[in-house]
């Protein structure tokens, strides 16, 4: 009997380990692993640097301006707005979009998506030229892409909207040829010299992002960590663990198939100041429980999440 009650637990265990997403089916998790998806695949078309998630201050606004993707080439700075939409949309006279339907059978209505690109690419311009690179004319363009397979709409849009039908379409060409459609639809600019190409690459990697968490069924989230959740004493042993010490946690369970209480290894490398990212020379690892919590603000999102350590591989903290 004992037998049967251990094979059906490890079963349960299993089946919930793998398939299993209750809280992380929602539009904040689709919509941020989308962006990824989307800029995995630019890169993989065109050679050039994706950066996602930005967070660019704004002088004129003394705030943020969030902008969803940036492809750097030798070619262009492409800014990018993903638009994962689920569902019929219309276009008003103003230039916003109504999408009704999806998977909640919702009404969300979108201020003009191609403007609000043209807005973030203005702002990126500003920052950039402050940071010491002027981008020759013609050199920077905006585009909305649509990547949801779900999306339906009897509106035209213009050449700058890229729907779901024509960005499957697009297919990976050689790096330094780009030709056909994909020219048309992404590469109008003149090469840039390699000083400033790398200088722009440097700025946009030290550029302010949102922080993330990853999850172990693939997915991504974007937003703002907060803290950790859980008994004092495993608190205390992540209390080293802040965006001014720390850029990367990873997560590795340390038990198998739940037959013990499930503790996890957290490994976290300090921030870098000098160069770009982590140095990676010093690692740190502790030991906690697995309901330990990390608690997330995602990114347009009034609501708060908290996630299980042990649903995550990793976290990323922006400085």
């Amino acid at each position: 009997m004992w037998v049967e009650i251990i094979c059906a637990l490890a079963i349960y265990k299993l089946v919930r380990l793998f398939f299993y997403n209750d809280e992380f089916s929602d539009v904040e998790t689709s919509d941020s692993t989308a962006l990824f998806s989307v800029a995995h695949r630019l890169e993989k078309l065109h050679g050039g640097k994706a950066y996602v998630g930005l967070r660019i201050p704004d002088a004129d606004t003394s705030s943020r301006q969030d902008i969803d993707l940036v492809l750097v080439t030798k070619e262009q700075v492409l800014v990018i707005g993903v638009m994962n939409l689920s569902g019929i949309v219309t276009v008003r006279s103003d230039g916003s979009w109504v999408c009704e339907g999806g998977k909640h059978h919702s009404t969300h209505t979108y201020p003009d998506p191609l403007a609000e690109v043209k807005k973030q690419a203005s702002v990126l311009e500003s920052y950039l030229e402050q940071r010491g690179v002027t981008l020759l004319e013609g050199n920077i363009s905006c585009k909305v892409v649509i990547p949801n397979p779900n999306f339906r709409t009897m509106h035209s849009f213009p050449s700058e909207v890229i729907t779901y039908e024509e960005w499957q379409h697009l297919k990976p060409v050689s790096r330094n040829i780009l030709s056909g459609w994909v020219k048309g639809a992404f590469s109008t600019g003149k090469d840039t010299d390699d000083s400033s190409h790398q200088k722009l690459n440097f700025i946009l990697g030290s550029a302010p992002v949102w922080d993330r968490v990853e999850l172990k069924n693939s997915k991504i989230v974007l937003g703002e960590f907060l803290e950790f959740k859980g008994k004092e004493e495993d608190t205390l042993a992540l209390r080293d663990i802040k965006r001014s010490k720390v850029d990367r946690i990873s997560i590795q369970q340390t038990s198998m198939l739940g037959f013990a209480p499930t503790r996890l290894q957290v490994l976290y490398s300090y921030r870098d100041y000098r160069t770009e990212g982590s140095s990676g020379s010093e690692t740190k690892e502790v030991t906690v429980r697995s309901s330990t919590e990390v608690v997330f603000q995602p990114r347009d999102s009034g609501k708060i999440k908290k996630f299980k350590l042990s649903s995550l591989l990793s976290v990323s903290l922006s400085a």
